[in-house]
C-alpha cells in the first residue's frame, strides 16, 4: 500500500507538468475512429458477402432450406 500511495503524488505531479496538445488529441481520435470506422465496414462487407452467396447457391439449387418448427 505504502508504494502505491507514492505513485500517486508522482503521477499528479507529471499530469501538472504536461499540456494538452490539442493537434495530438485530434489526430489520435481521427486515427481511431477511422480504424473502429474501418473494422465496422468490414465486417458487414463479410456479412453482405455471406449472405449474397447464400442467395446465390439458392438460386443456383446448389442448397435449400427447410423450415423447421
Amino acid at each position: 500500500m505504502a508504494g502505491a500511495q507514492r505513485l500517486v503524488p508522482a503521477a499528479a505531479a507529471a499530469a501538472k507538468r504536461q499540456h494538452p496538445n490539442l493537434v495530438r488529441e485530434i489526430a489520435i481520435a481521427a486515427t481511431m475512429g477511422l480504424a473502429g470506422g474501418a473494422v465496422w465496414k468490414m465486417y458487414h462487407w463479410n456479412l453482405k458477402r455471406k449472405s449474397d452467396e447464400l442467395y446465390s447457391a439458392l438460386e443456383r439449387g446448389e442448397v435449400t432450406l427447410d423450415a423447421k418448427s
